[in-house]
């Protein structure tokens, strides 16, 4: 058996594409100048950026169940209400408002949730499955309860002023 041999000779290619052409000394002093300058420019503005919280509030997200009943352990842990706790619920403005109060008809459920009455339901408009936004401020010791008409209004107001009145479909 015969074997062949081979050799390829790969010859030194030069790329001028790659090689930046050479300047004279005066013209990059030019170049390194203008560089220094660009370099030492004032940074761009920052926008302003909304100020950190101020508040202590804790929110939740949850679904309404067909009972009425509303399940968020964080919440009612932040509120420092137990099982048995006696509430007031009342709607107010299209809000769902539950405070502590010792002569309250309404209580947190063995579980720990929290049961809205037919009639706040029916005033707010909620079905089962509704996902409320619930703001709990642990300081003044209230929840309030935001259905999703509510949700519905906040959000058009700020989406108005955050795209300049601009509607969109």
């Amino acid at each position: 058996m015969r074997r062949l041999a081979a050799v390829i000779g790969v010859a030194d290619v030069t790329v001028a594409s790659l090689i930046p052409p050479s300047m004279p000394p005066e013209q990059g002093q030019r170049m390194d100048r203008r560089l220094g300058a660009a370099l030492r420019r004032p940074p761009l503005p920052l926008p302003d950026l909304p100020t950190p919280r101020a508040g202590s509030s804790v929110y939740g997200l949850a679904a309404i169940d067909v009972s009425g009943r509303i399940a968020d352990r964080m919440i009612v842990r932040a509120l420092g209400w137990g099982c048995g706790t006696r509430l007031h619920i009342h709607e107010s403005a299209g809000l769902i408002v539950v405070r502590l109060d010792p002569q309250g008809v309404f209580t947190l459920t063995g579980q720990g949730h929290l049961h809205l009455p037919a009639a706040v339901r029916k005033w707010c408009g909620l079905k089962p499955g509704d996902r409320l936004l619930l703001a709990a401020d642990p300081d003044g010791g209230v929840l309030v309860v935001h259905p999703p008409a509510a949700l519905d209004a906040v959000v058009a107001q700020m989406h108005a002023a955050a795209l300049g009145g601009e509607q969109h479909e």
